[in-house]
């Protein structure tokens, strides 16, 4: 069984110790920071396979910590806002992160989204069958070793838009709806969730093209959804 260490940052230690209690009753070891420089500290010295990440923090909030973490680690940062604006989750998106949960939640919630990343995470390339490279054209996916290349070149993505990736380059051609794309990647049922996906996707396209707005792989279809161009 695989033991995963989950870095919960929130200012509040209240909300630290609670979801501590939760996940640990999963038997995950949860790690604390009260900032984004407690976090970054943390992640220098522990091998951490998740982030719960506030983004209203004093000294450090939540979306410069993620920008800061994306530079360097691919990991699953599930942010918490106290605001329910789609601006503040949208901005959590836009700068790397793969999930948010909006202040007050459920407990049972975020640890269901907790192991659902996790999971998503750690089982992300691993096949054993002989067909575990995808490639069209100059762009090429490696379903072992979970690494995409573009004309040879490393394009750094976060789980969720690795496997977004993953099932549109599987499925070249194919049209998937947007609510589509979010019941199989997210594994969960599709409720407006419409600026999650089409902010991931735009982050894809920022670095797996040469032109975002002229994109030579990964197409929209204007009314349908998004399709891998054969």
């Amino acid at each position: 069984m695989t033991n995963y260490n989950v870095l919960v940052v929130d200012d509040e230690r209240e909300i630290r110790d609670a979801i501590e209690i939760y996940l640990q009753n999963e038997s995950i070891t949860v790690y604390k920071a009260g900032d984004g420089l407690e976090a970054l500290d943390v992640l220098t010295e522990q091998d951490i396979h998740l982030i719960i990440l506030d983004i209203m923090m004093p000294r450090m909030d939540g979306i410069t910590a993620t920008f800061k973490i994306r530079q360097e680690k691919n990991i699953p940062i599930i942010m918490l806002s106290a605001k329910s604006e789609d601006t503040d989750k949208i901005l959590g998106l836009n700068v790397g992160a793969d999930d948010y949960v909006t202040k007050p939640f459920h407990p049972l919630e975020l640890v269901a989204r907790v192991k659902s990343q996790l999971r998503r995470y750690t089982n992300l390339g691993n096949y054993k069958s002989a067909e575990d490279e995808i490639q069209v054209r100059g762009l090429t996916l490696n379903k072992t070793t979970k690494t995409v290349t573009v004309d040879d070149n490393d394009v750094r993505l976060t789980a969720t838009e690795y496997k977004i990736l993953e099932l549109l380059m599987e499925n070249k051609g194919r049209v998937f709806s947007i609510e589509e794309i979010y019941e199989r990647v997210w594994r969960e049922p599709y409720l407006n969730a419409e600026n999650t996906v089409a902010v991931h996707v735009r982050r894809i396209r920022e670095k797996i093209e040469i032109n975002p707005k002229e994109p030579k792989y990964l197409k929209v279809v204007w009314g349908i959804g998004y399709k891998i161009e054969k």
